[in-house]
């Protein structure tokens, strides 16, 4: 394959990309109602669920972060009734498109293979009285669930109940879904029956899928890496450099540099590098740790120059910016990070610490934080 010299790019350029892929550039990209949920999940791929509530759980402040007028119905419509998504693992649990069903029906069938070989903690017996019982008496929560016997723990989260184990279990192995989902208490339906199938989706070839996750990043990220694009899913990495060399000898992808990308290869389609984007506007937005332009922290450090760190599991003296601290963009450039947590008995939003990351013009810009926490704090606060 001929060489070709990366087209090179300034930092503010490949931020804006990507800016524009995840869909930060604009006040409603995907519209308003229910359609707007279903629209920017399947446009960004898949929406991490996490189940940390100190303010709104990270699901819902995604869609909130580029669905102005979202309601939390909204979600729930589009799992319990529409059915237009689904919950399954992308690279952690997450809301994801039906349509996409069949990119993960390979894993499926390899856990529950696992399942039904007894290769599992829970026996295949208790997998078969679990699947009977929904069966018969349809869907089945974990607080349906009244089975004395326990078990040890194998990790700190692990269910001490074999009922609960195999429910889950049986989730991850396609045999059931979650067909409803209120705080954190789930819903388990057989999934043929929750959609209406009479067989689910048939398995996507290993190279259709490949292609998937290629096209998923390039339309979220806009600029991508193999990193990028595996994130938490290195086993791909082979599969999927064979795909964008394929993609490079067409011409459908080309290779991009910028300053402080490292050694990490990056590219883009032809059409993603020739948008005429605007001068980015002041908007303000205060992101989830979980946010899709946050959760991969070497590639967020790379374009934004900010090392972001969970810091929830620290011991309190050695945070720094706080047990849930959300990082604001102004524009293109992470200029603070606010810990927040929502009052609920007091009906107010606190903002328990306040670090700025950017030198310049506090006044302004704290000014534009504020009026960004109230329509954050009326978002959290709505019933």
């Amino acid at each position: 394959m001929p060489t070709r010299k990366p087209v090179a790019l300034t930092p503010a350029q490949a931020r804006r990309i990507w800016l524009r892929a995840q869909r930060l550039d604009e006040d409603a990209p995907f519209g308003d109602g229910p359609a707007a949920t279903q629209a920017a999940i399947e446009h960004l791929g898949y929406v991490q669920i996490d189940t940390i509530n100190v303010i709104e759980r990270c699901h819902h402040h995604i869609l909130f972060t580029r669905i102005p007028g979202y309601r939390r119905e909204h979600l729930h419509r589009a799992q319990s009734i529409d059915k237009t998504v689904f919950e399954y693992l992308a690279h952690a649990l997450a809301y994801i498109p039906i349509g996409d069903m069949r990119f993960y029906a390979a894993e499926m069938k390899e856990r529950w293979k696992r399942v039904t070989g007894g290769l599992t903690s829970v026996s295949p017996k208790e997998f078969r009285k679990v699947i009977a019982r929904v069966k018969k008496h349809g869907a089945l929560s974990l607080r349906d669930i009244d089975d004395g016997e326990r078990v040890e723990k194998d990790h700190a989260w692990a269910s001490r109940k074999p009922a609960e184990r195999a429910l889950r279990l049986a989730f991850y192995g396609g045999a059931l879904t979650v067909s409803q989902r209120i705080g954190i208490l789930k819903t388990y339906e057989l999934t043929n029956r929750h959609f209406g199938w009479d067989k689910p989706p048939k398995s996507a070839p290993e190279k259709e899928t490949l292609s998937h996750l290629l096209d998923r990043a390039l339309r979220s990220q806009g600029l991508v890496s193999l990193d990028s694009i595996c994130h938490l899913d290195a086993p791909r990495k082979p599969g999927i450099r064979r795909a964008v060399e394929a993609r490079m000898r067409r011409c459908e992808l080309v290779q991009v540099a910028f300053d402080g990308m490292a050694k990490h290869e990056h590219w883009a389609r032809p059409e993603t590098l020739a948008q005429d984007l605007a001068p980015l506007e002041d908007r303000v937005h205060i992101l989830s740790p979980f946010d899709p332009l946050i959760i991969q922290r070497k590639r967020l450090a790379t374009f934004f120059g900010y090392n972001h760190v969970f810091e929830a599991y620290l011991p309190k003296p050695k945070r720094k910016f706080g047990y849930f601290a959300l990082p604001v963009l102004i524009g293109d450039r992470i200029v603070a990070v606010v810990d927040l947590k929502t009052d609920r008995a007091q009906q107010k939003l606190l903002v328990q610490q306040w670090t700025w990351i950017e030198k310049g013009s506090q006044r302004a810009r704290k000014k534009l934080i504020e009026e960004a926490l109230h329509r954050f704090e009326q978002f959290q606060l709505a019933r």
